[in-house]
């Protein structure tokens, strides 16, 4: 697990050392072990090291036997093992025993349709001298981040935005398009973000940057075949063999491996499986929060460490830790999210860091089984689009409205009305309603991008063509795994993680269980109201029945309670002092009415008011002072 970075001058013009070094030094959090460089010509590409695999021999960057190919790279391959046995049968010469070295050969061996040979996480970038071409790819899940822009004939890219911005010619504009994806989805798809010019290559795709131009291909599309003749003892038999071998690739490491510990089902079954591949207690890490304790999972989490011998840590997190991290949140995840739970993920790092150097987390196991309550919604909406039309938008829609507080119920029942399946989703994510950014935005920021959200429904409608015809909730889940969790769950662990020089697997994302997931008929996943069913039903292998049906908590944190008590002046300051930011794009007086009515209790805001603290902070830490954003719209 590493940082990457690179500069590739399309026109010939030399790449200078020093730009690099800028770059490195920038990514060093994400690699504290060591660092590396290659510049030559119009090449440039640099490695911050996080040493896990081949601890005195895997720095980078590694090249082929006769130095023509040189790559940098970041994340794991977990088959590394397999692979070079196999490519050694294929003549190739190994001087590393590094997943790295692995990742050149293969190159070698099947040219850029390498990657359909690895499962891991993983971007890189591979510079071929003898064509002049830089080879780039993510994996398949978009666990690793990896950046570009382009500006002219200089092409650069990078594991981090702050690593571009290095570069002081870089930009820092807000994208106005991309600012009406984030208030719409709550995060900015890809392949956009925020700062214009500045994109992400999507999950499973790879580029090809030359003189001749950019080519970019999407490797891993595959469509579910919907399995409807396997009996459910044979599925459940099969999707264990397969968390268990993804366990057991994952453990691989030549540091300890520890776990982001929870009270659920996920995290206590990877807790079980992770014991058969070591001979050593597991590392177990768990958070809680002052003030949380209905929702704490502490000491359900500390109990099931003990269950199976586990080394366990916890950590309570106050108010005060929050508002302290707040400084530097969006520096350290780059990318604005109405996540509320986000920063939990950076405390729970931060004790796992001060002991091991890898940990595996239960992230990626909702989004393919239908864990969210979203997906009973969309499962109901059949019967509900059934109803008469006077019935649901002339009584129960004005009903809602009027008297529902609850911001996701409100949400869920306001999107059954809509009878166009990608726009219903697209409702279902957006708490922050046509209506709302009516008030919300600025004139000219509603004369540029409009109150509707339509630029989220390119991105979202790209991943939805090809399963149209699947069933609504298999739809959705598809979706969310390619989109809502890589551009917002996985990218907040990636970063979180990696600011405390952790790395972080998901061994749920392995892509042979998430093709399996997904052949299975939607019934299994989401039976009437219990979700992840055959999931579920699957880990009473390694646990007991309480543990595998116990309600689902998550990173449930009491932030809301800290915004109307112990925070409520830094978030009043936050949003409402006449320098702030978003009086630059939004309308304080709306902004004040959000957090009085929030605090009120007439309607739930808690989100609402997260997205703009979001917002506000990332603009500060980014965006360049003195430049109103409306003189960049104009």
């Amino acid at each position: 697990m590493c940082g990457i970075c690179g500069v590739m001058e399309l026109g010939g013009r030399p790449v200078l050392k020093t730009e690099i070094a800028a770059m490195m030094a920038s990514l060093a959090h994400r690699g504290p072990d060591g660092e590396g460089s290659y510049v030559r010509g119009e090449i440039g590409l640099g490695h911050r090291r996080l040493s896990i695999i081949d601890l005195s021999g895997g720095g980078q960057p590694i090249c082929n036997e006769d130095g023509s190919l040189q790559i940098v790279f970041n994340g794991e391959i977990y088959n590394y093992i397999e692979l070079r046995n196999e490519l050694l049968s294929h003549g190739h010469l190994f001087v590393t025993n590094s997943d790295t070295e692995v990742i050149v050969h293969a190159y070698e061996q099947w040219g850029t349709d390498c990657v359909l040979h690895f499962n891991g996480i993983f971007a890189f970038a591979l510079w071929n001298q003898n064509k002049r071409e830089l080879f780039i790819a993510r994996d398949h899940l978009g666990v690793k981040p990896l950046y570009f822009t382009q500006r002219g004939q200089r092409f650069s890219f990078a594991s981090e935005i702050k690593a571009l911005l290095a570069d002081p010619e870089c930009g820092r504009d807000v994208d106005l398009t991309a600012l009406a994806q984030l208030f719409t989805l709550r995060y900015v798809p890809s392949p956009s973000t925020l700062f214009q010019g500045i994109s992400k290559l999507p999950p499973a795709h790879w580029m090809r940057v030359s003189a001749r131009g950019v080519e970019m291909k999407h490797y891993w599309s595959r469509v579910p075949e919907i399995n409807t003749t396997t009996s459910e003892g044979e599925l459940i038999d099969r999707y264990q063999s397969l968390l268990e071998d993804a366990v057991r690739l994952q453990m691989r490491s030549d540091v300890p491996v520890g776990l982001f510990l929870s009270s659920g089902v996920d995290s206590g079954a990877l807790l079980a499986l992770m014991g058969r591949f070591t001979n050593h207690p597991v590392r177990t890490f768990t958070i809680g929060f002052d003030g949380g304790e209905r929702t704490n999972e502490t000491s359900e989490a500390r109990a099931m460490a003990k269950m199976f011998g586990a080394d366990h840590s916890e950590m309570i997190v106050s108010a005060r830790d929050y508002e302290d991290y707040y400084e530097r949140y969006l520096w350290d995840i780059e990318e604005p999210v109405g996540n509320e739970s986000a920063a939990a993920f950076y405390f729970v790092s931060l004790i796992a860091g001060r002991s091991v150097k890898v940990a595996l987390t239960g992230q990626g196991a909702d989004e393919p089984w239908g864990g969210y309550h979203r997906y009973i919604g969309v499962q109901l909406s059949k019967t509900y689009s059934r109803l008469p039309r006077g019935l649901t938008n002339g009584i129960v829609r004005p009903l809602v409205c009027s008297f529902i507080k609850k911001e996701k119920l409100r949400r869920g029942v306001i999107s059954l009305t809509e009878p166009d399946v990608l726009k219903r989703f697209i409702n279902i994510y957006s708490f922050y309603d046509s209506n709302m950014k009516q008030g919300l935005f600025r004139p000219w920021l509603r004369e540029a991008i409009g109150t509707d959200g339509e630029q989220a429904w390119g991105p979202l409608a790209t991943l939805q063509s090809p399963v149209s015809h699947l069933d609504p909730v298999a739809q959705m889940m598809y979706i969310d795994t390619r989109s809502n969790l890589p551009d917002d769950l996985l990218m907040v662990g990636d970063k979180t993680s990696m600011a405390n020089s952790l790395e972080a697997r998901v061994p749920f994302l392995d892509p042979r269980l998430v093709e399996f997931v997904e052949s299975l008929p939607a019934h299994l996943k989401l039976h009437r109201f219990t979700r992840k069913y055959l999931h579920k039903k699957a880990m009473e292998k390694y646990l007991p029945r309480e543990i595998v049906y116990r309600k689902k908590k998550g990173f449930a944190n009491p932030v809301d309670q800290w915004l109307r008590s112990s925070m409520k002046k830094y978030i009043g300051e936050c949003l409402l002092s006449g320098t702030s930011a978003v009086n630059q794009y939004f309308n304080p007086a709306y902004i004040q009415q959000l957090l009085n009515d929030h605090e009120a209790g007439r309607h739930e805001r808690l989100r609402h008011i997260y997205l703009l603290i979001s917002f506000e902070l990332w603009h500060r830490a980014f965006i360049q002072a003195g430049r109103p954003a409306y003189e960049a719209a104009s």
